[in-house]
C-alpha cells in the first residue's frame, strides 16, 4: 500500500529521532492512518536490524485484532506471539496480567513497544499513575529499546499527565515530536469534511405543580438550570424521532450515489440501543443491528457491518476510537458521556476517506451546553471559514418526510410555523419517572438545527 506523505515524514522523523530518544510521540487526526504508519515504522526498525520483535498495547480487543491483522500484513510475519512471530497485539487491559517472565524480553531483545491511543494511560509518578499507566513506568519506559506512543486527542477528561508525554513549561501542552492536524488531513483528501449539526426546539414549557410556568428558548437554557438531565433527554422517544429522522434522510441522500455507505448510532445504555433498534426497524423501517459489550460475538457483528451494505449499525462502547469502518460517514451521538475527547472520538469514526463519490460526513447530536462548545471550538478553530446555517422544521416532522430549510444570517431566526405542543416525557416509555417528576415539560413549536461546517482542527 502507498503511504501518504505524512507517513513517510512521521517514519523519516521516528528513525531519525531514535538515533538520540527511545521516546517518540506521533499526534494524528483520526482516520489519517496511524496503525499503518505505525507498521512500516516497524517493519523499517526491522530491516535496519535496529529491533528484534513488536509489542503493541490498544483500548480494546477489537483494536487490538485490527492492528494483529495490519502488522502481519506489512511485515508480512505472524504477529501472535508464537515461536516465528515478530511480535503481538494486547490491549492495556491484558497488561495487567503480564507476568515478570515476559517483560524480561525487553531486557534480553530489542523490542518496539507502540501504544495506540496513549491518552489512556495516565500518570508520570509513583503518585499519580492509573491502572495502565503504571506498568509503562515500571516495566517499560526505561527498558524498552524504542517506545511508539500514538494518538488522535491528546489530552484527558482529568487532570492527569499523560504517560510517556512530555509538556510545555509555558502553556501547559503536550509536546509532540509529530503532528498532523484534521486540517491538513482534509486538505490532502486523507480525511472527510466533517458537519456538525445540533438539533434545538426554540419554545420548551415547563409547568411545575400543575400551575408555575417557565418557558425556555433553547435546551442549553434548559439544561443550565438543572431542571431535567441529558440522559433524559436522548430516552425521549419524541426527540428520537426527530433526531433519528434528520440522520436518516442524509444518509438515503448519501447512498442515492455511494449505496455502500452507512450509520452509525452512539447508545447511552443497552436499554437505549434496544430501544433505537425498535424504532429504527419498527417506525423507520430501516435496516440496523445491534452491538454492545454484553455480546460475546461482538467483534464479528462489527466485521460482519463493516463488509456488509448495512445502513445502520447500534453501539454501545464498541466503536469509538480506532475501529475501523471506513464507510460511516452519517452518525447520531446520543451517548450520556458528554466529554471533549470522547466528542472527537465519536467524530472521528466517520471522517475516513473512501474515495466515494460523496465524501461528506455528518455528525447529529443536541445542543447541549458542553456539547454545543465542542462543536463551536472545532469551528472556531479555522479564521475567517465560521459557516453556521440553522435549518427549522416542524416539530410534528419526526418521520422520514421532505422538509424545508432556509439559510439564516447572524444566527436570527424565522417566523415561527404553526406550534404544536408536545410533551417531552412519553407516558409509556417513561412511567417509572412519574412519581419521581414534579416539572411537566412540552416542546412547543419548531426544532431548529445549527450545521457547523467546513472547519479545521489542530487535531
Amino acid at each position: 500500500m502507498k503511504l501518504r506523505e505524512w507517513q513517510k515524514e512521521c517514519i523519516n522523523l521516528a528513525i531519525e529521532k531514535f538515533k538520540t530518544n527511545r521516546h517518540f510521540l506521533c499526534l494524528a487526526t483520526p482516520a489519517a492512518g496511524k496503525t499503518r504508519m505505525a507498521a512500516v515504522l516497524s517493519k523499517k526498525l526491522k530491516n535496519l536490524e535496529l529491533i528484534d520483535f513488536v509489542i503493541c498495547f490498544s483500548p480494546s480487543l477489537n483494536v487490538a485484532n485490527s492492528i494483529k491483522s495490519t502488522f502481519s500484513e506489512e511485515l508480512d510475519a505472524r504477529f501472535d506471539g508464537v515461536i516465528g512471530a515478530v511480535g503481538k497485539s494486547y490491549t492495556y487491559q491484558s497488561m495487567l496480567h503480564l507476568t515478570e517472565e515476559f517483560w524480561d524480553i525487553l531486557a534480553s531483545h530489542k523490542v518496539l513497544v507502540i501504544f495506540d491511543e496513549i491518552h489512556h494511560c495516565a500518570g508520570d509518578s509513583e503518585g499519580n499513575v492509573n491502572a495502565w499507566g503504571e506498568p509503562i513506568l515500571s516495566y517499560i519506559k526505561n527498558k524498552a529499546t524504542y517506545t511508539l506512543a500514538l494518538s488522535g486527542t491528546p489530552w484527558r477528561s482529568d487532570t492527569l499527565p499523560i504517560t510517556l508525554s512530555e509538556y510545555s513549561d509555558l502553556s501547559g501542552k503536550i509536546k509532540c515530536d509529530y503532528i498532523y492536524g484534521l486540517s491538513q488531513a482534509i486538505k490532502d483528501k486523507v480525511c472527510r469534511t466533517p458537519h456538525i449539526v445540533l438539533v434545538d426546539n426554540e419554545n420548551i414549557v415547563i409547568t411545575k405543580k400543575e400551575s408555575d410556568t417557565q418557558t425556555f428558548t433553547s435546551f442549553i437554557e434548559l439544561f443550565n438550570k438543572n431542571i431535567i438531565s441529558y440522559s433524559e433527554l436522548v430516552k425521549n422517544t419524541t426527540a428520537l424521532k426527530y433526531i433519528l429522522g434528520r440522520a436518516i434522510d442524509k444518509l438515503q441522500t448519501i447512498r442515492r450515489t455511494n449505496s455502500n455507505a452507512g450509520g452509525l448510532i452512539v447508545a447511552s445504555s443497552v436499554t437505549h440501543a434496544n430501544d433505537i433498534y425498535n424504532l429504527m426497524t419498527l417506525y423507520f423501517n430501516q435496516d440496523a443491528t445491534v452491538v454492545t459489550h454484553k455480546q460475546a460475538n461482538a467483534t464479528d457483528i462489527i466485521n460482519n457491518y463493516r463488509q456488509s451494505q448495512q445502513a445502520w449499525i447500534i453501539s454501545v462502547g464498541m466503536i469509538s476510537e480506532g475501529t475501523d469502518i471506513p464507510r460511516l460517514q452519517v452518525c447520531c451521538h446520543l451517548s450520556r458521556v458528554k466529554t471533549e475527547l470522547y466528542f472527537r472520538q465519536i467524530l472521528g469514526r466517520i471522517l475516513r476517506i473512501t474515495q466515494t463519490t460523496n465524501e461528506k460526513a455528518w455528525l447529529y447530536t443536541f445542543s447541549e451546553p458542553s456539547l454545543s462548545e465542542f462543536a463551536h471550538r472545532l469551528n472556531q478553530e479555522v479564521p475567517n471559514q465560521n459557516i453556521l446555517k440553522n435549518e427549522y422544521f416542524s416539530s410534528t416532522d419526526t418521520g422520514n418526510q421532505k422538509y424545508n430549510s432556509h439559510t439564516l444570517n447572524n444566527n436570527e431566526y424565522g417566523d415561527d410555523t404553526e406550534d404544536t405542543v408536545i410533551s417531552l416525557f412519553d407516558q409509556k416509555d417513561n412511567s417509572e419517572h412519574t412519581s419521581q417528576i414534579i416539572s411537566y415539560i412540552d416542546i412547543v413549536g419548531d426544532f431548529r438545527q445549527q450545521l457547523i461546517a467546513t472547519f479545521n482542527s489542530p487535531f
